[in-house]
């Protein structure tokens, strides 16, 4: 098993390109053809856990945070952060995140991981991303139309919502004519050749694209592909940040806070005070999610839960809203879990093991 066997792994789970900007997901320290002897998970890649690693005979290391965020001119061990590379260089560990674009994910992501414990129905994500989606044209002989769409659908596309193999076709006329040196598929070089050919449209993410061009070709008997990709406004569903869902029943705000203690084990919520009376209606965001408070009160939420809140942001809850900071690392926690579970179901003849270390580095007296 080597590293990028397992990176490829992580990237179908959550893309790289779903990442923030600011963010730094990927391979950060290692070399990807390096054989791996065993992958240690955790939240944070700091030098405990990289002690740890080294004591539990891992060599690579798939943390939700990364190690490096913005570029480094030394290499001098005069921070934290110089000493975790240094000694995951020195000790032959690949460090590898997947930060932002596990966040962005509806599916086995942060939020979906916090939902499921919160025990919520019905989840969706709050604030859907735009600018995420592409559409595919392309024109195929009437006999081919069905092999093309089974290979568009293979690689990606014809997602929308909550349904698959979504398409378009219409049926139209087509000509061309074949130069010196062609060999088409049909009608004969130097001829125009009329052809009866389906459009076909589908819808496809935006990260899926070289995927869905390759399988296009791959199954089109043209030698020439006619195709157009372009850009579409619409929101993906499926993309976003934060979640939204349901309790199965109306909680009492006391009652509710007590089970989001519990369920996610944490020693404190900081939380507003709001003039509803239950709480079913719950939105959330793993991590610093305080940019997402007036998203979750348009949203109609009778509470939000996130971690990060400075004080002045509690005051936008208006009393409609029932803000609980529950803490950075506490929110994310489960993410460990996630992650182990998700490499452990793929890779189950191979070590991955659920690291020992709390990173938390907040304390609570």
């Amino acid at each position: 098993m080597k590293v990028k066997d397992i990176t490829n792994l992580l990237e179908k789970l959550a893309p790289p390109a779903l990442q923030e900007t600011y963010d730094n997901a990927g391979l950060i320290v290692g070399d990807p053809s390096m054989e791996v002897s065993g992958v240690l998970v955790s939240l944070d890649a700091i030098e405990p856990i990289i002690d740890e690693a080294i004591e539990r005979k891992c060599n690579m290391v798939v943390s939700h945070h990364p190690i490096v965020f913005r570029g480094l001119k030394r290499l001098n061990g005069s921070n934290y952060v110089e000493r975790v590379v240094m000694k995951a260089v020195k000790n032959n560990i690949a460090l590898y995140a997947i930060h932002t674009n596990l966040d962005n994910v509806l599916q086995n992501g942060v939020n979906a991981k916090i939902a499921e414990k919160l025990g919520l129905k019905e989840s969706r994500i709050l604030a859907p991303k735009s600018g995420q989606l592409l559409k595919l044209v392309c024109y195929t002989p009437n006999d081919y139309s069905g092999q093309v769409l089974n290979a568009l659908f293979g690689a990606g596309a014809g997602h929308i919502g909550k349904y698959s193999e979504c398409s378009f076709s219409s049926t139209g006329e087509g000509s061309f004519t074949a130069g010196e040196g062609s060999n088409p598929f049909v009608g004969k070089p130097g001829e125009r050749h009329y052809e009866s050919e389906q459009r076909l449209e589908v819808v496809l993410p935006r990260h899926a694209k070289s995927a869905v061009i390759k399988a296009l070709m791959d199954a089109h008997p043209y030698e020439e592909v006619a195709y157009d990709v372009y850009a579409i406004e619409n929101s993906s569903p499926t993309i976003g940040s934060g979640m939204i869902g349901q309790l199965p029943e109306p909680m009492p705000k006391k009652d509710f806070l007590t089970m989001l203690k519990q369920q996610m084990k944490t020693a404190v919520v900081r939380y507003t005070e709001t003039d509803k009376t239950h709480i079913q209606t719950v939105a959330l965001c793993g991590g610093s999610g305080s940019f997402l408070i007036h998203n979750a009160k348009a949203s109609g939420a009778d509470a939000y839960v996130t971690g990060d809140v400075k004080y002045h942001e509690f005051f936008d809850g208006e009393d409609s809203l029932m803000i609980c900071d529950i803490g950075h690392y506490e929110s994310e926690q489960f993410t460990i879990e996630l992650l182990h579970d998700y490499l452990t179901e793929n890779l189950p003849n191979f070590a991955v093991i659920f690291t020992q270390t709390n990173t938390n580095p907040i304390q609570y007296l």
